[in-house]
């Protein structure tokens, strides 16, 4: 094999490497946070939330503050939510 060859394959294998600790980090901030918030999580760390203003099943993550990733400031639906999960009283599945 040709040393462009190698080259290629090294560079592919280390941004492989680097998607992967990627998505290991954020998995396990993900799973730090819902655990924080004492919230059931999926297999991916995410808190597992019954959405207020849809009326659905939902694995999310939360942010720093308590705040899904799907959290509108403007909805009161979602400003309820945030109330809930940061009392502990958010429905879960």
């Amino acid at each position: 094999m040709d040393e462009d060859g190698r080259l290629r394959r090294f560079v592919e294998n280390l941004r492989s490497a680097g998607d992967q600790f990627a998505e290991a980090k954020r998995a396990y901030s993900d799973a730090k946070r819902a655990a924080l918030a004492d919230l059931p999580q999926d297999e991916r760390g995410r808190a597992k939330l019954v959405c207020r203003r849809y009326a659905e099943k939902r694995a999310v993550a939360l942010d720093d503050a308590g705040r899904p990733a799907c959290f509108d400031p403007d909805h009161r639906d979602c400003q309820g939510c945030v109330e809930d999960v940061r009392e502990g009283v958010v429905e879960t599945w």
